[in-house]
Order: C-alpha cells, then structure tokens, then sequence
C-alpha cells in the first residue's frame, strides 16, 4: 500500500503496535528525518498511548500530522498549536514531537467539553452517520449504534485538565506543552505567537471559524494548518467560504488540500 500522509483508516486495537505499523506501511522510511531506530522508538510511543489513553482520532491521522510536523524547515518559525484535546491522546503524541524539534506546544481548550450550539449535524460528507457521543453507556458498552445523544451536542467529548495533564505527564513530554482554558473565542483570539503547526479537531463549524480566524493570521510561511474535520458538512462549507475568507480573515482562500474529499485537510501558507 502507498502511503498517503493525508489518508484516514480504521484499525482494530490488536494492530496498535509499532512493530504493526512499521512492517505494513513501512514508516522506517516514510517518517521524515528520522533513522529507523527513532521511527520505531516513535511508534512506540504512539501505541502505548493509544492502547491507554481514549482517543478521538485514529492512528493514521496523526502519523499524517506527524509526517508534516517532522517535515517542518527548521527555519519556519512558531509554535505547535492543538485546538480540542479530548482526554489528551494527541496532545501526548504531539508532545513527544515538539520535544524532539524543540518547540513548544499550545493546547486550547475548554476542557469542559463542546460548547453548547445548535448546529444541525447528521451524515459526513459521504452520508455515513457522524459519530456518536462515546461518553453514554451506549457508547461506553461498544454501542455507539445505540446513542440518543445529538451528534456534537454541548458538554460531548469532555476531558478535563487535570486527565490531560496526567495523560501527557504519563505518556507525553509535559515539560514543552502550555496548556490554554477556555472557549476559542475567548482564548485563541488573544494568542499572538507564530505558529509552525496547527491541529484543529473541533467538530464545529462555529470553533473551526473562530480557530481559522485568529490561527491563519500568526501561521508562519510554510507553515500549516490541518484539520481532522474534514468529514463534517458543515466544516467544510467553512473552508469553501470565500466570503469568509476574505472579509474575517483578510486574505483570498487558500488552496486547500482534500477539502470535500478527505477526512484531513490541509492548508500551507504560501
């Protein structure tokens, strides 16, 4: 199989190994400037934090932002920025690789779970269901069919700032990592740091507005924004926005990478 840093599959929990994903995608060679024995020592790490911290993304997601973080030119300015957290997963993984590229990391969130909106959401981009709550009992029991809850509705998806940062103190590096409470029109409109590398997985079309605003201003050239939203009609119809591009951000839209198409999407700031 060809790698595709900006693909999106599922995997079963059996296959989150490093030996697993090394032999069948063959990341030895696929992770930038890295030997192999600092790939594997890599994965490693990734795995025994899947296998023991609830994640909200899977495995090849965040080897696509691996991949780009490790391809950041070491003379792009900024920071690692994550936007919603969940219970920590990614931001113990993201901490590992800002240690290594000696960066710092920024973590906004509520840290209260979604806010409370009335965004209609319902199937993907595809027409498959969007993802049940994953805190319900339904949920819980491996369920998920079963779930009453609205899709993305306020207080979904919670993990407190104590469970983050004992994830991240665990599992992660906690020394680089800077951690930012409060809603993103109240937090990330008053960051004024560059950034190399954004992560947004927020789920809603309002957060993906603000993050978008106030992120793309401090995002240095060459630097990147992803999303793992991709698949969420209604975040997509955000990025299509030319209007809103243009009259909140301030700049013409950007070309972005498998919008519409893919699960993650990308845009680098030309």
């Amino acid at each position: 199989m060809d790698f595709d840093p900006h693909c999106s599959q599922k995997f079963e929990e059996k296959t989150h190994s490093a030996n697993w994903f090394a032999k069948k995608f063959n990341y030895f060679t696929l992770l930038p400037n890295l030997s192999k024995a600092e790939s594997l020592h890599l994965l490693g790490r990734f795995a025994k934090i899947t296998r023991n911290v609830k994640c909200a993304h899977d495995e090849m997601e965040i080897l696509s932002a691996a991949f780009e973080i490790l391809s950041i030119p070491k003379n792009i300015e900024g920071h690692i920025l994550e936007a919603g957290c969940f219970k920590g997963g990614s931001a113990a993984k993201f901490s590992i690789l800002a240690k290594m590229l000696n960066r710092k990391l920024y973590l906004f969130d509520s840290f209260e779970g979604l806010p409370e909106n009335s965004e209609n959401h319902d199937t993907d981009i595809v027409g498959d269901r969007l993802p049940a709550c994953l805190e319900c009992q339904y949920c819980k029991e491996g369920k998920e069919y079963l779930c009453e809850n609205g899709v993305y509705q306020g207080g979904t998806y919670k993990g407190s700032l104590d469970e983050v940062k004992n994830n991240i103190e665990t599992y992660g590096e906690f020394a680089v990592c800077n951690y930012v409470k409060g809603y993103f029109e109240d937090t990330i409109s008053k960051f004024t740091e560059n950034i190399a590398f954004a992560y947004l997985d927020v789920d809603l079309a309002s957060s993906t507005r603000t993050c978008l605003k106030y992120i793309y201003p401090l995002l240095s050239k060459g630097g990147t924004i992803m999303s793992q939203d991709g698949y969420i009609p209604l975040v997509v119809n955000v990025f299509n926005d030319n209007d809103f591009w243009q009259n909140e951000v301030g700049v013409p839209k950007p070309t972005i990478e498998g919008l519409g198409s893919r699960k993650i999407i990308t845009i680098t700031k030309r």
